[in-house]
């Protein structure tokens, strides 16, 4: 799996770009770096999936870990941008019914700015 973590021009957001393959392996860095981030101050966490080409139940896990770790912060886990293939994972698991989820950056953006 491979990240950048970006930041945002809104306040407590930061916007992490995903690539490849998500498979979990590296779930406790990730999770770790989730904390860090809300020990930082960041509250909501845009996660822009344009560049996710496979996603299995660990990385959906690892997505599920983050959510809960930001929602206890007050804060939000929003989902953008992700292929017809990642999207229909998301709809058949009805993992949309607890992510925010938005087919652009910019409206997963807007969204962030109203948190």
């Amino acid at each position: 799996m491979n990240y950048t973590i970006n930041s945002s021009d809104i306040e407590n957001t930061v916007i992490i770009s995903f690539e490849g393959r998500l498979m979990g392996a590296e779930t406790a860095e990730f999770h770790a770096k989730i904390k860090d981030l809300i020990e930082e101050g960041t509250t909501t966490v845009i996660g822009d999936l344009g560049g996710v080409d496979f996603l299995n139940s660990s990385g959906l896990g690892m997505f599920i870990a983050a959510l809960t770790s930001l929602r206890k912060a007050d804060g939000d886990f929003i989902l953008c941008e992700a292929s017809d293939k990642i999207e229909s994972l998301f709809k058949v698991s009805k993992l949309f019914t607890i992510f925010n989820y938005y087919p652009t950056l910019d409206k997963a953006k807007a969204a962030a700015s109203k948190n």
